[in-house]
């Protein structure tokens, strides 16, 4: 099963390396992986997709708790949440076409970036499955040329507040 999962991370040099490490290590796939900075500038945070049954989703979060730098690890799919990701789409529009791929990028809520005949480019916020039929629709009228996803991101519905443990007290 596809997991969201929101990792809070201090804001220190080599935290995401550590994560990373932690799925590599374990042989566990990040399908994609997003880090910004949050309202709280001692906190980042990591939303990653990855695959696997709830007792394996459970033993990452496991691990990611033991990890230093990890303030908080929620598992989006566990709760009601919002996800949507972004979509930057390059493509070459036959003549007579424009207009038509214009259409279906307005009744998708997208934007028209860039009308250029030969590298039109256009933006889609919407969920990875709305995004996927987009795509499929668009390459029945243009052609292809460059696809740029952000991955999922995705946000609790609930009212839940994350912020930064205390920094450990040198000893």
């Amino acid at each position: 099963m596809r997991h969201i999962i929101a990792v809070y991370l201090q804001n220190e040099a080599g935290a995401l390396t550590r994560v990373a490490g932690l799925f590599s290590t374990r042989g566990y796939n990040i399908e994609s992986l997003s880090v910004a900075p949050t309202d709280d500038p001692t906190v980042s945070r990591l939303t990653l997709v990855t695959t696997g049954s709830d007792a394996v989703i459970q033993q990452i979060a496991n691990q990611l708790h033991k990890l230093v730098d990890v303030v908080d690890v929620l598992d989006m799919t566990r709760g009601e949440h919002v996800e949507r990701e972004l979509v930057l789409l390059k493509l070459k529009v036959g003549d007579g076409q424009a207009d038509a791929v214009r259409g279906l990028v307005v009744r998708a809520g997208g934007r028209v970036l860039d009308p250029a005949m030969d590298g039109f480019i256009v933006e889609l916020t919407a969920s990875e499955a709305e995004i996927n039929g987009f795509i499929g629709e668009l390459k029945r009228r243009a052609e292809l040329t460059d696809v740029v996803r952000s991955g999922a991101l995705g946000i609790s519905r609930s009212a839940r507040m994350v912020r930064a443990r205390p920094a450990p007290v040198a000893g």
